[in-house]
């Protein structure tokens, strides 16, 4: 049976004439994946905050960020798909874009499953079908060798903050909760109602994680800052000193730093800093 039209996350059927050759992605994570995808002439522009592959989008259109693009600038591209995401951009701006007869694809991973599945229909909205299934099957190869390989094992409580001053975490209804359950960490915080709560780094006593892990994004935290934590002598994460500074994409961007983050992550939490398994080449098979 044919598979009718991708309907995005937003709830919208995507129905392109043809694949897209002037594409805009309005998420970092996403140009990541159009690049991983072979799509390099057909990027028309990103945003301020798309940094990979470094050499090029260094030669892609810059159309402001994810808050605040400039929907002009796009529009004059002549974009013929844009790539958005529900929680980091701004609804009105969606719609507008709409408006104006420009398809837009949403997006809303919230699991690794969600992410990888991506990848598959990143690949069938835009032409690359072939180069989509074949990344997506290798991280869900990838995905279910480390599962295998952390079965049985006791899983470590992991505090993991995205933001200081207020501190804020994340709760399990995320994308970055489910990428550390799969590594084999528990969030101290999975229960609470907000989905990026605030916590007073206090409650840690009760939480007592085993691993605290600051990345690098959104909030860019540094090794000073892991001083916050050094009257809490009682919180094993501290007593044992593992507080760890780790690369904030590997948790939280989609596509192909599943990869990576299932290499790292396993091992920062088992209480090693070294990877789970020998590097295989991102997007290998």
């Amino acid at each position: 049976m044919a598979r009718g039209p991708l309907v995005d996350a937003s709830g919208v059927p995507v129905i392109l004439p043809a694949a897209p050759r002037r594409i805009v992605s309005l998420i970092p994570s996403i140009t990541e994946i159009l690049f991983a995808l072979g799509l390099d002439e057909a990027v028309a522009g990103c945003t301020v905050y798309c940094t990979q592959p470094p050499d090029k989008v260094a030669t892609k259109v810059r159309v402001g960020g994810e808050k605040n693009p400039k929907l002009e600038l796009i529009r004059e591209l002549h974009a013929d798909l844009v790539v958005a995401n529900i929680e980091e951009n701004v609804r009105g701006h969606i719609e507008t874009l709409r408006e104006w007869g420009i398809p837009v694809f949403v997006t809303y991973p919230r699991t690794v499953a969600d992410g990888i599945r991506l990848v598959r229909d990143l690949g069938e909205v835009t032409g690359a079908g072939e180069q989509g299934a074949a990344l997506a099957t290798d991280l869900a190869a990838r995905t279910a060798e480390v599962r295998t390989r952390l079965a049985g094992r006791r899983r470590a409580r992991v505090f993991y903050p995205i933001w200081r001053n207020p501190y804020m975490t994340i709760n399990g209804d995320t994308y970055v909760h489910d990428m550390l359950a799969q590594c084999g960490g528990e969030n101290v915080f999975a229960a609470e109602p907000k989905r990026y709560p605030e916590v007073m780094l206090a409650r840690l006593s009760e939480a007592r994680p085993d691993v605290i892990l600051l990345p690098d994004e959104p909030y860019r935290f540094r090794r000073v800052h892991q001083e916050d934590f050094a009257a809490l002598g009682d919180v094993p994460a501290v007593r044992e000193g593992r507080i760890h500074l780790v690369d904030g994409k590997l948790a939280s961007w989609y596509g192909p730093r599943i990869a990576d983050a299932l290499r790292v992550l396993p091992g920062l939490l088992a209480g090693s800093q070294a990877p789970l398994s020998p590097a295989r080449g991102r997007g290998s098979a």
